[in-house]
């Protein structure tokens, strides 16, 4: 791929390239390289999780060892015990309201999500990078289309084969991998995790975030890579 047409690289993406922090990203990819060869992990680079291998959510701890990470840190690899900071999984709010819109058929306005999103909205000015309510409006019209396919193909297609692709899976499903390779959920993707749920897929893609150095020892990244579609 020439430079040019690297998403990143492109000028129009500039900000967002420094919000998604890929500088640092990349001086990572390169040092995880030199450091495990082979087996290093690459940011941002999508992972294949079975859907029941995701077992917990992540619940940092600053104080017992468990910070907080984000997808700025997509592909720190980290040793110790952080992994063992989790608690149950929790169904958001954006999951109630898939369940209560493509299992009950309640529209989307009845579900309790457009109310939510308006206060964010209020609050903040933007929520998942809605303003205004035709916004929302736009956004659930594409999580109905995003439903229909992956009904039709019992697939949840990695963000590199879909419109606005950007860098490798960011924006999609975040985890991080703890040292037996099982996926903990620590949001991000919210509502492609719930139609991976509702749908019962085998598996979904991933975006990692920080992956034990146990997972990397004994093989479970490796595994992790290819997908049973390919």
């Amino acid at each position: 791929m020439a430079p040019i047409e690297y998403p990143p690289l492109k000028p129009g993406n500039f900000l967002r390239a420094l919000e998604a922090k890929v500088p640092q990203k990349f001086v990572r990819d390169i040092l995880n390289r030199l450091r495990f060869r082979d087996q290093a992990p690459l940011s941002d680079a999508a992972l294949f999780v079975p859907l029941q291998d995701v077992h917990a959510a992540y619940a940092p701890d600053p104080g017992k060892g468990a910070p907080e990470f984000r997808r700025r840190h997509s592909g720190l690899v980290r040793g110790g015990d952080w992994d063992l900071s989790i608690k149950p999984l929790e169904d958001s709010f954006k999951h109630i309201a898939c369940r209560l819109h493509f299992l009950e058929g309640k529209p989307w306005e009845d579900t309790g999500v457009y109310e939510r999103h308006l206060q964010n909205i209020a609050k903040r000015g933007e929520s998942d990078g809605c303003r205004t309510l035709e916004d929302l409006k736009r956004r659930y019209a594409g999580i109905d289309r995003l439903y229909e396919e992956v009904s039709r193909s019992r697939r949840l297609r990695p963000r590199s084969e879909v419109p606005g692709y950007f860098r490798r899976e960011h924006g999609g499903i975040f985890v991080h991998i703890d040292r037996n390779g099982r996926a903990l959920r620590r949001g991000g993707g919210e509502h492609r995790y719930a139609i991976a749920r509702i749908l019962d897929l085998p598996e979904i893609p991933v975006q990692p975030g920080v992956i034990h150095i146990d997972a990397l020892r004994h093989g479970h990244l490796d595994r992790l890579r290819q997908s049973i579609h390919d």
